[in-house]
């Protein structure tokens, strides 16, 4: 009985004890101490200080005055009794500096440490002077002050000295405000109990920033004390602030606006700065944010029709920017002043197009008979695209089939590119865009139908008519003949358009024939200049024998326009040259490669156009398998000199 008792007592001793709250100093410490750079560092510590680990992060919060050492309290939970900690930041100029000493003292208890973070030697991700660094963060108990003392490695460069009190987590301050919008204020009041010192703030990532002047002042409110705090924008960071008038008072903050895009939209973006970063010779967009609040809106890109301020920005699908830190990049872009950037916060959406006014691309539209001309000139290697479109009442322009492209290969010399187009009607444009990146706007040329234009336009029809109408009629004569020969046959089969490159001007005669060939046979016209693009991929001679197939597939016809150019080149072809210096036209020409295709045809009637020659549609057997009938036609009006 004896030795029990002195074990029961130790059992009550032990379950009094479990009973008592744990010391402070009883909690597990924190794992690691949290040290983030904007360079490259190592740290250690020594004394009552966690292990460091040394991390780099760059700091995406608004600019510090150099230098400078901030601290503030950061409670682990809401509960009464928790732990907290001192979070420091500072900012510093660094040079001639290799690295930097943190003490800290606890000034109630003595307790000391300090942490030592250096430069690592080999950095070559950061090469500025300006060193950010953020401690998160020294354990401390409420109700303790303590001493944060910055030196620099070597010493002697740069020293300050920051205290704080570490009070314990409570609600702080009770006020109340009301909106006055007309006088752009907010009116502020205290309940019972002391008075309360009020200002208005910006919330950023660290604490409360104090307004511009002359916004920035302070005021001291009680219930039979009101104050009026004027501000000048409002935005989503916009707090009212309060605290005790006593150093290292608890402080309240309320942001009244945070969440209400529709009063705060216009004057954010009022005082948000854009910076272009765009780089055209790299096909990369960029632009460069700055707002008084720390925001981070997502970006895409918008085209709009002209540059006038109200002008409506159309979305482009799938063109999210990357955002670093405050910077949006877009990759394979065409840099163009109407290619915008479209900011979107909360629901609020603001346009922000490239301040630089010369594109790396223009395009002109002149209007010749039943034909649009596009002339492109361009600083880069590109590709351009082109369609008709049909103007519709609502303003929208939808591209229509086909698509024409033109190439301006890489290593090449700036320089002009040519495009012609057939014009169906007088409600069609044509839509331009840049065909070599992923993402670009597409711009909209609508012919000028002015009198003085139509009476360039009429003129040019009073020189061409005649003979376009004769050229059409022998044509359909023909083509009536091959029709009784074989009526099976379909009435839409494909005509392959052969000519020679005479000239630019007949370029555009042969493109004006094909249009009015199309629209008075209603059947399809295989012109190797509305299909730039497939040729440039294809070549010219794979394209020919492509379109030579398809027309023997279909029962078609080739049409061979000769001219006084088609003679000459033919002649060379043939070896007779005239003398006039011109070599012959090669394989890889249109004319050569329709040459090589009818050699067997040439070969039988010596001379298409000259003496001997005949004008009855023959069949040449130009691909195995294949047999199609080839007309002539003598494009312009010059008539065969043989006898």
């Amino acid at each position: 009985m004896g030795s029990s008792t002195p074990s029961a007592l130790l059992l009550l001793v032990a379950f009094l004890l479990n009973l008592l709250p744990a010391t402070p100093w009883s909690r597990p410490p924190l794992a690691h101490l949290q040290v983030f750079t904007n360079f490259d560092c190592k740290a250690n510590v020594h004394g009552a200080l966690p292990k460091p680990r040394c991390q780099r992060n760059l700091w995406e919060g608004p600019s510090l005055p150099l230098p400078r050492l901030t601290l503030n309290t950061v409670h682990q939970c809401q509960q009464p009794g928790c732990q907290s900690c001192v979070r420091v930041h500072l900012a510093l100029n660094a040079t001639g500096i290799s690295g930097l000493k943190l003490n800290f003292l606890v000034l109630t208890t003595n307790r000391f440490g300090w942490l030592r973070i250096l430069k690592k030697k080999r950095n070559q991700m950061y090469t500025g002077n300006v060193w950010q660094v953020h401690l998160n963060c020294f354990p401390v108990e409420n109700g303790q002050r303590v001493l944060v003392t910055l030196e620099t490695i070597p010493a002697g460069m740069l020293r300050l000295n920051q205290s704080l009190f570490v009070a314990s987590k409570q609600s702080g301050p009770e006020f109340h405000y009301t909106w006055l919008p007309e006088a752009q204020a907010f009116e502020v009041s205290a309940p019972e109990g002391p008075a309360v010192m009020v200002r208005l703030c910006h919330q950023l990532a660290l604490g409360c920033e104090e307004l511009d002047p002359p916004f920035h002042q302070q005021a001291l409110v009680s219930r039979n004390r009101t104050a009026l705090l004027p501000y000048g924008l409002l935005l989503p960071c916009l707090c009212i602030e309060a605290s005790y008038d006593h150093q290292d008072s608890l402080r309240k903050k309320v942001c009244p606006f945070r969440d209400q895009p529709e009063i705060f939209g216009r004057d954010l973006w009022s005082s948000t700065q854009f910076e272009d970063s765009s780089n055209s010779d790299k096909n990369e967009m960029g632009m460069l944010l700055r707002s008084r609040c720390l925001i981070h809106p997502t970006a895409s890109l918008c085209w709009k029709e002209n540059v006038f301020p109200g002008a409506v920005c159309q979305d482009i699908p799938n063109s999210t920017a990357t955002r670093l830190g405050q910077e949006y990049i877009l990759e394979e872009v065409d840099v163009h002043p109407q290619l915008c950037f479209k900011f979107t916060y909360k629901n609020l959406s603001h346009v922000k197009c490239p301040h630089k006014a010369d594109p790396a691309w223009t395009v002109s539209l002149s209007v010749t008979f039943l034909q649009l001309h596009l002339r492109f000139h361009s600083h880069v290697p590109s590709s351009f695209s082109s369609a008709l479109c049909q103007l519709q009442t609502s303003g929208r322009c939808e591209p229509e089939p086909p698509v024409y492209t033109i190439t301006h290969p890489e290593g090449s010399a700036p320089g002009v590119l040519d495009l012609i187009l057939p014009w169906r009607s007088l409600n069609h444009c044509v839509l331009v865009w840049r065909s070599d990146v992923r993402f670009a706007g597409k711009q909209r040329l609508c012919p000028d139908v002015s009198h003085r234009h139509w009476g360039l336009l009429a003129f040019g029809v009073s020189l061409t008519l005649g003979l376009l109408i004769t050229i059409i009629l022998l044509i359909r004569w023909g083509l009536h003949r091959l029709h009784k020969d074989a009526p099976s046959r379909r009435s839409s089969r494909p005509i392959l358009l052969i000519y020679s490159p005479d000239s630019e001007e007949h370029k555009k005669l042969v493109c004006a024939f094909a249009t009015l060939l199309r629209s008075a046979l209603g059947c399809p016209v295989l012109l190797d200049l509305w299909e730039l693009g497939h040729v440039a991929r294809l070549g010219i001679l794979p394209w020919v024998y492509a379109q030579r197939e398809h027309v023997g597939r279909e029962q078609g016809q080739v049409l061979l326009l000769w001219s006084a150019g088609s003679a000459r080149a033919y002649a060379l072809w043939r070896g007779k040259a005239s003398g006039d210096g011109r070599k012959a036209p090669e394989p890889h020409d249109l004319f050569g490669a329709a040459m090589a295709c009818l050699q067997g045809e040439l070969q039988a009637r010596q001379e298409p156009c000259g003496r001997g020659t005949g004008s009855s549609p023959t069949s040449v057997n130009c691909v195995a398998g294949g047999t199609f009938p080839v007309l002539y036609a003598f494009f312009p009006a010059t008539a065969c000199l043989g006898n």
